[in-house]
C-alpha cells in the first residue's frame, strides 16, 4: 500500500489528523509496514520449565507485553511468574476449590481475575497480590472469564446457565445475562466493550448488550453444544466452534448466518480469529486444524500431522504464524497461509492443553 495515499484517505474521515501530524502519521504506517513484510525466520527453544504446581494447570496467561504469565490450577490457586527469569512472582491464594479460569486484564496487565470452582470470582493486584473483591452471586462452578478491554468489567460465565458483569471498582454484580437453558462455556466482549456474547451448551450463542443485559441475538444454527465464540478486532463478525463438527460465521450486528465452514471430521475444540479478522483457525478432535479466509470462507490451509486432538490454537499477532496444543504431548507452529509445519515443539510429557504468545510473537507458553 502507498503509506501517503493511504495517509490522505485517513485524514478525509479522522479531523484530528491535521496537517501538522501527517508526516508523524506516515512514519508510523511505514513502520507498521516494515513489522508485518518483515519476513522471520524464528526458531523457538526451549527455555524454562517450571514445575509450576503440585496438582494439575487449569490455564496460562500473559500479559500484554509477555513479561509476566499466570498459571491456574486445580491445587486452587493461581501463581504469578516473571517469564524472563522463570520465578515464581507470587501465589494467589483464597479459592476454596479448583482456580479453573484465569486472565490479566490486558492491556494493563495491573489485574488478574481468578475463576473458582467454588463459584466465585476474585480480583487481584498483579504487584501486590492483594484480592481486591470476592465476586459471589453464581449457584455453579465458573468456568470462563473475561475482561472488556476498558478494564471497568470482568464478566464470568457458570455451569449455572448464566452469566455475570461485576464492576471493577466497586465491587459489585452489574447485570446477571439470563436466558440460556445449560452451563456457559465460552464469553467475549466486543472492542468498544458495548457487547458480549456467551457460548452455551444449549447449543445457542447470545449477544448481549453490556449496558441493559438485554439480550439481542440468538444465534441458532448449531446441533452440538458450543465450544467458543469470539468477535473479529471490528466487531463485524462473529465465529462459533461446535461438537457439531462445523464453525459458523455470524453477522455481530443483525446475527444473522453467513456461512457454516466444514470439513472437519470430528467435534471443534477451538476457534479463533486473527487479529485483523481476515482469517479464522478451526482447531478439531480429528487431531488437524483448518485455517479459512473470512470473506471468502474458503479453507486456505489444513494443518496435519498432530497424533492426537487439538485443544487450543491461536494466531501470532502478526498472523503469519498458528499454534496448536495436542494432546500428543507436542505443540506445532504452522505457516498460516501454506499449512507448512515449521516446528514441532516437544518436551511436555502429558497432553497440552493450553498455549499463548506474547504480544512481539518471540515467545510461546505451554501448559500441560
Amino acid at each position: 500500500t502507498d503509506a501517503i495515499a493511504l495517509v490522505e484517505e485517513i485524514r478525509k474521515g479522522e479531523p484530528l489528523i491535521t496537517a501538522s501530524c501527517k508526516e508523524h502519521v506516515i512514519h508510523l504506517v511505514r513502520r507498521l509496514q516494515e513489522k508485518l513484510g518483515g519476513e522471520e525466520d524464528h526458531k523457538f527453544y526451549l527455555f524454562k520449565v517450571l514445575r509450576a504446581h503440585i496438582l494439575p494447570l487449569t490455564n496460562v496467561a500473559f500479559n500484554k507485553s509477555g513479561s509476566r504469565f499466570i498459571t491456574g490450577s486445580y491445587d486452587r490457586t493461581c501463581k504469578v511468574w516473571d517469564t524472563a527469569s522463570g520465578e515464581e512472582l507470587r501465589t494467589l491464594e483464597g479459592h476454596g476449590n479448583v482456580v479453573y479460569a484465569i486472565a490479566f486484564n490486558n492491556p494493563y496487565g495491573d489485574k488478574i481475575a481468578t475463576g473458582s470452582f467454588d463459584k466465585t470470582c476474585k480480583l487481584w493486584s498483579t504487584e501486590t497480590g492483594k484480592c481486591y473483591h470476592t465476586f459471589r452471586g453464581h449457584s455453579a462452578e465458573i468456568v470462563c472469564l473475561s475482561f472488556n478491554l476498558q478494564s471497568t468489567l470482568v464478566a464470568t460465565g457458570s455451569m449455572d446457565t448464566t452469566a455475570k458483569l461485576w464492576d471493577i471498582e466497586k465491587g459489585e454484580e452489574i447485570v446477571t445475562l439470563s436466558g440460556h437453558s445449560a452451563e456457559i462455556i465460552a464469553l467475549s466482549f466486543n472492542t468498544p466493550g458495548d457487547r458480549i456474547i456467551t457460548g452455551s451448551f444449549d447449543h445457542t450463542v447470545a449477544v448481549w448488550d453490556v449496558g441493559t443485559g438485554r439480550m439481542l441475538h440468538t444465534l441458532i444454527g448449531h446441533r452440538g453444544e458450543v465450544s467458543s465464540a469470539q468477535f473479529n478486532w471490528d466487531c463485524s463478525l462473529i465465529v462459533t466452534g461446535s461438537m457439531d463438527k462445523t464453525c459458523m460465521l455470524w453477522n455481530a450486528m443483525t446475527g444473522t448466518h453467513i456461512a457454516t465452514l466444514t470439513g472437519h471430521s470430528d467435534e471443534i475444540l477451538d476457534v479463533c480469529f486473527d487479529y485483523a479478522g481476515q482469517r479464522i483457525a478451526t482447531a478439531s478432535a480429528d487431531g488437524s486444524a483448518r485455517v479459512y479466509n473470512a470473506e471468502t470462507k474458503k479453507c486456505i490451509a489444513k494443518l496435519e500431522g498432530h497424533g492426537g486432538e487439538i485443544s487450543k490454537i491461536c494466531f501470532n499477532p502478526k498472523g503469519n504464524r498458528v499454534l496448536t496444543a495436542s494432546s500428543d504431548k507436542t505443540a506445532r507452529l504452522w505457516d498460516a497461509a501454506t499449512g507448512d509445519c515449521l516446528q514441532i515443539l516437544e518436551g511436555h510429557t502429558d497432553e497440552i492443553f493450553s498455549c499463548a504468545f506474547n504480544y512481539k510473537g518471540d515467545i510461546i507458553i505451554t501448559g500441560n
